[in-house]
């Protein structure tokens, strides 16, 4: 709970107010439910709490720095009129630019200046449809860390997508930081503490990639699955590649003669991918369309396939593989390359990794396959050694 002291709040008592271990409410002495919230990292809010028909309502309204002490005032007797008149006023009303201002202007100047197409698209659907709805409408200088908590609460459900909500949010009010329309050290994102999720390691067994090779096969001869998905599939098997690295391969990417691929889209930037014999095979077997610059051609003329998944969930179905999702692929190339003796930083490249860090996740699988490597050699030599 915060501390109640009552002070009359100008904007020279506010600037003397000093941070403590916990956030603290200091109440103005002559406007009875008028305060300024003061946080342990000393950004200062001013906020209204009054009690209509409806019961008590506490509203932020502005960002001490942003607003003034008196102008915070004049807006606080407002919203407490209304508040007793039983009106429901929005936090911090007709103060500055909104969160919504700020999104607009983060895509436009920064997000689709320096990120990919597929970066681009990413932003602008957890934005629009995890962070506008809420907290579009509120000014940025009475956006405070009850907002983004509500947020981050309000989507427990699906905790990845809290996740990127407030991690969105958060980029945005550093930038906004940056330009200056918010205080420096004043994003309440960071008093957010992110829900932990699960990422599930899976990794065919040899067994399973031959199961998924045959449904492969069967699927694409009974005429169900089209050759271009088919090829797409094999070819996430056989390089390790992500899957909208091989939907957006283009034909003058591919060199057969050089055993290679060129990747525009990568998500550590442009790099080169080694064909082996059956990946380069199954290049060379992909049926080319006259018009059609994709590898993976999708069903409308001159585009390439979008929606991979909706041949993947019946091919892993017909395979008895239903846990398995596309990505989970690129695992087993990686966890494969380790069985067979290759070590971290050679993985890293065949991934396409920028840091060791990143190949790091896969450095248990190798300590298995040492392990491994240990017992057959010991149980070789406890065969000369021991009775």
């Amino acid at each position: 709970m915060a501390r109640l002291e009552r002070k009359s709040l100008s904007n020279r008592v506010v600037d003397g107010l000093r941070a403590r271990d916990k956030e603290v409410i200091y109440w103005d002495r002559d406007l009875r439910g008028f305060g300024v919230r003061v946080y342990p990292n000393g950004v200062k809010t001013y906020l209204v709490q009054g009690r209509g028909p409806r019961g008590s309502k506490r509203i932020a309204v502005g960002r001490h720095g942003t607003i003034s002490a008196d102008e915070a005032r004049s807006q606080g007797t407002s919203l407490l009129a209304r508040i007793k008149a039983g009106e429901e006023p929005g936090a911090g009303e007709g103060s500055g630019p909104t969160v919504a201002d700020l999104a607009e202007r983060y895509m436009r100047e920064h997000v689709e200046v320096r990120c990919r197409a597929s970066t681009i698209a990413g932003y602008r659907l957890v934005i629009g449809k995890h962070v506008l709805p809420p907290l579009g409408k509120v000014p940025l200088s009475a956006l405070g860390r009850e907002h983004v908590a509500e947020l981050h609460y309000r989507l427990r459900k699906t905790p990845v997508a809290a996740n990127e909500a407030v991690g969105a949010l958060s980029r945005m009010l550093n930038r906004a930081e940056a330009w200056g329309l918010v205080p420096a050290g004043s994003n309440p994102c960071r008093f957010v503490t992110r829900y932990r999720t699960r990422r599930p390691e899976r990794f065919l067994t040899e067994e399973e990639f031959g199961r998924l090779g045959r449904a492969l096969d069967d699927m694409e001869a009974e005429g169900w699955l089209p050759a271009h998905a088919a090829a797409a599939i094999r070819l996430l098997m056989l390089t390790g590649c992500r899957s909208g690295e091989v939907v957006g391969l283009r034909w003058e990417d591919v060199a057969l003669e050089r055993n290679e691929v060129r990747l525009r889209e990568s998500k550590t930037g442009p790099r080169v991918v080694p064909l082996s014999p059956a990946a380069a095979r199954v290049l060379a077997n992909v049926p080319r369309l006259a018009g059609n610059p994709w590898v993976i051609a999708g069903r409308e003329p001159g585009e390439r396939l979008t929606h991979l998944a909706y041949y993947w969930y019946p091919v892993r179905e017909r395979a008895g593989l239903e846990d398995v999702r596309l990505h989970d692929l690129r695992h087993s190339f990686a966890s494969r390359a380790l069985a067979l003796g290759e070590d971290l930083t050679m993985i890293g490249k065949l991934l396409g990794h920028r840091k060791l860090q990143t190949t790091a996740r896969y450095a248990h699988l190798a300590r298995d396959s040492v392990k491994e490597a240990a017992a057959l050699v010991a149980d070789s030599i406890a065969a000369d050694i021991m009775p």
